[in-house]
């Protein structure tokens, strides 16, 4: 795969790397093209388990979108704009495997949005997050105003968007948005330690676990916990059910067939 902006590193825990330092890795629709063409070849290798999102360098995971490019944008360029960025960031949330977003320094914007669209952050001790497009005279684009308020609770939601402050990866941790925070040394292999734990368990189970935790996002609570019902049906008929019961009863780690 040519990739200009973007270094995949295909494996059992894969690694997508927004490459684009000198531009604190800025999201232009580039890079959102070529993260689409990624995560379609992810959705169709069995072999990749986990995913592991990123940013190039010590500063930015992704600082945001692209502003240079943007200011430059029509209000139909815009729109256009802000629809392909909701397709890939909800690529990332439909991918059927764990996706860990390694958050090595500012998120913001769009990076925020691309951390909310995968489904753990473990940040560095420097990570700074933040919605800070008010003070451009813009709002999120990418789906902030909506997985946001999920993350961490409308009110402190509203307070953010409506301020553009930005935050640490301590309140991060604090806000129930990031679920690791640890020494930018240590990032990296904090995701792949967390993202091995993941690998060792049903690829099945992970993938029903998954649904129904984005049901939760999607739709009323009637209908998600109905659709825990039919998943929690599907994974009861599946070898890893009887594989996972079956090891626990015989007090032996169990040899999972994800299927």
């Amino acid at each position: 795969m040519d990739l200009k902006t973007i270094i995949f590193e295909k494996a059992a825990i894969a690694t997508l790397t927004v490459n684009r330092p000198g531009a604190l890795n800025a999201l232009n629709r580039e890079v959102l093209e070529e993260m689409a063409r990624v995560i379609r070849e992810v959705r169709h290798d069995s072999s990749v388990r986990v995913l592991i999102v990123t940013g190039a360098g010590d500063r930015a995971f992704v600082a945001g979108a692209d502003i240079a490019a943007m200011s430059k944008m029509s209000a139909a360029d815009g729109l256009d704009f802000s629809r392909l960025g909701h397709r890939v960031m909800e690529s990332f949330e439909d991918l059927p495997i764990p996706v860990i977003a390694a958050v090595n320094g500012f998120a913001l914007g769009g990076g925020l949005e691309l951390a909310l669209a995968c489904d753990l952050i473990i940040a560095s001790e420097k990570a700074r997050f933040g919605q800070p497009e008010i003070n451009l005279g813009l709002i999120p684009g990418f789906g902030g105003t909506q997985r946001l308020p999920h993350r961490i609770g409308h009110n402190k939601a509203r307070e953010l968007i409506m301020t553009g402050d930005m935050f640490d990866a301590k309140t991060a941790l604090e806000l129930g948005l990031a679920n690791q925070v640890v020494a930018p040394a240590d990032l990296i292999e904090s995701a792949r330690k967390l993202a091995e734990k993941l690998a060792g368990k049903s690829a099945f189970a992970l993938r029903q676990a998954k649904a129904a935790l984005r049901a939760a996002f999607t739709m009323e609570e009637d209908a998600g916990l109905r659709f825990e019902q039919e998943a929690f049906g599907v994974v009861f008929g599946s070898s890893d059910r009887v594989e996972g019961t079956s090891a626990f009863v015989e007090k032996r780690p169990p040899n999972w067939r994800h299927k």
